[in-house]
């Protein structure tokens, strides 16, 4: 059975729920303002002082004396709001869904896996510090609506986009040639060899891509990154400013029996499940699914518990949900949602926890439905709190056993059972060896991971330091791409391994590369699927495209799920 669309099982209760808030978001909105103007990012310190502005002591005196004011005048009707709007949370499903209406199963499953029964699916996880504004500000990250809109419009070009295979033959023909380096091969009329293959049996639409009008801002990064050019290979080139012709960058040649990466300054083309971390805002979120909906029929959004909750499932009182959003091109048959109870110090203040969902693929050669599971987390974020983590951890790994035995049905096969999201630890520092031994890591494979404290080679880490972000190596797609690609500038800006108190930290062992923090997670479980289906690794992806728009770099992974047309149940 579909899931509802609303929160609320009654249309009554939804209208005063909306009420409620409707009263609450005026006084939260000035007090975030007082915030918001009281704290710069570096970008903005950085243009007042190209452009002399010395009205600036002003502007922050009296814009933090008048939105005050307001605050103070609005919160009695915030507090008549919230009598309303808190008891309710009681009776309200921890997500809100969006689907599409009714469309054909063709349009929605993928119907070449019925047919061949092999298909790809691709995977991706970005961390957005979509945080208020006032709040996101101490990230050095700002407009938060804005940076909403330009990511949703990013990632639904991107996704959207042709798949483009080029097929590179010769530096000087047309014969074939193992050239690492991308060339050019033109036809008579000037354009470039390619076929267009399309996209395994999903439906794509046509994206947005003009600006809602309270978005009219200027971009808050260089113009040339955000409309890609959708007919060179991602990793493979980089984009110089103010219409200069492109370069091609090398690639790196891939090491035998090394995983196949690339860093690539585009979302991969028909992501199947996308998962967010940190839309905490929910005019946002909003964005972010008008945004995302003509690609994405299925989306589970403002994910999370509010105010007090039942003793056991959550610690404290929640000012903000989990942050946890995700978009799905296949119909999700069930999905659930967990919050951590262990939470403390200001990760208590959101309800941080565990979303997963069972979507539906279509149909296998014999006629049975083809399932798949997808969970996604974020995990508490101070250093030196590694017995929480693991703790959180635990109830992961018994979250996603009691819902997939709950949900399991006999007519079914399990092709796919990946787990995602921000774990805020790493695999190299020092100080996440607890969290690096988890027996999770036994169950789920982590295709960047060599053993426990020990990255491959190949890895580059997914954590920006903060103060550089808009930095001319790294605010654009194409730059944070060519830095990525080179050791000795990454270094700069991704931040480092973290020493165990006390120990001193020398990284990296000699003769070792330096690895950045990698908490971005993309893992993959074979044990759980059917023993009808063989998983293979296609790719891991490194992804530029969000640059100057948040402090991580999101990941993305694709998996090839071969089902044996041979096997018979007994």
């Amino acid at each position: 059975m579909a899931l509802r669309a609303s929160p609320f099982p009654y249309k009554f209760v939804s209208g005063i729920h909306a009420i409620g808030w409707t009263l609450i978001v005026p006084c939260f909105w000035y007090l975030d303002r007082v915030i918001a103007v009281c704290k710069s990012t570096t970008k903005e310190r950085s243009e007042r002082q190209e452009q002399e502005c010395y009205l600036h002591p002003l502007k922050v005196f009296f814009g933090s004396i008048s939105f005050f004011l307001f605050f103070l005048l609005t919160a009695p009707l915030a507090f008549l709001g919230f009598l309303l709007w808190a008891p309710l949370q009681a009776c309200r499903r921890p997500f809100s869904y969006h689907r599409v209406g009714p469309t054909s199963a063709e349009k929605e499953t993928n119907r070449g896996f019925e047919q061949t029964g092999k298909a790809s699916f691709t995977f991706a996880s970005a961390n957005l510090c979509l945080l208020p504004d006032g709040l996101a500000r101490f990230n050095n990250l700002g407009h938060t609506q804005h940076r909403a809109h330009e990511i949703g419009q990013r990632i639904a070009e991107s996704v959207g986009r042709p798949h483009v295979i080029i097929t590179v033959e010769s530096p000087s023909s047309c014969g074939p040639s193992d050239s690492i380096i991308p060339t050019s091969c033109s036809d008579t009329d000037g354009g470039m060899e390619g076929q267009s293959q399309p996209p395994g049996g999903h439906h794509s639409e046509p994206t947005e891509s003009s600006a809602s009008s309270d978005d009219a801002e200027e971009p808050l990064t260089e113009p040339s990154s955000s409309k890609p050019n959708y007919n060179e290979n991602s990793n493979k080139q980089g984009q110089s400013d103010h219409g200069s012709p492109s370069v091609f960058l090398p690639k790196r040649p891939r090491l035998l029996d090394e995983e196949p990466w690339e860093v690539s300054a585009f979302f991969p083309a028909n992501i199947d499940i996308l998962c967010l971390e940190e839309v905490f805002d929910k005019r946002a979120a909003k964005k972010l699914t008008n945004k995302l909906k003509p690609l994405f029929g299925h989306i589970l959004y403002d994910v999370g518990v509010y105010a007090c909750q039942p003793p056991c499932r959550c610690s404290a009182f929640k000012f903000f949900n989990s942050g946890l959003f995700m978009a799905s091109r296949f119909p999700v048959l069930e999905a659930q949602y967990h919050c951590f109870p262990n939470s403390c110090g200001e990760d208590a203040l959101a309800a941080k926890g565990l979303l997963s969902a069972k979507v539906l693929i279509g149909q296998n050669q014999k006629k049975k439905k083809a399932v798949g599971y997808f969970n996604c987390t974020h995990l508490h974020a101070p250093e030196g709190d590694g017995k929480i983590r693991c703790e959180q951890l635990d109830m992961v790994t018994r979250w996603i056993r009691d819902f997939q035995t709950a949900h399991k049905q006999p007519d079914e096969e399990v092709v796919f059972d990946v787990l995602c999201g921000d774990f805020n630890f790493d695999n190299c520092s020092p100080d996440d060896v607890l969290e690096q031994n988890h027996s999770l890591f036994e169950d789920y494979r982590d295709p960047c991971r060599a053993e426990a404290g020990k990255e491959k080679p190949w890895v580059i880490g997914t954590l920006l330091e903060q103060p550089s972000l808009y930095e001319d190596d790294v605010n654009s797609p194409e730059k944070l791409q060519r830095t990525l690609e080179a050791e000795e500038l990454r270094k700069q800006y991704i931040s480092p391994p973290v020493a165990r108190e006390g120990v001193p930290l020398i990284y990296p062992e000699p003769g070792q590369p330096w690895i950045g923090r990698r908490i971005d997670y993309i893992l993959y479980r074979e044990t759980s699927i059917s023993k009808l289906c063989r998983t293979e690794l296609e790719e891991v992806t490194f992804i530029t495209q969000l640059a100057g728009l948040t402090d991580h770099i999101p990941v993305g992974l694709r998996l090839k799920v071969i089902m044996d047309s041979d096997y018979y149940d007994e």
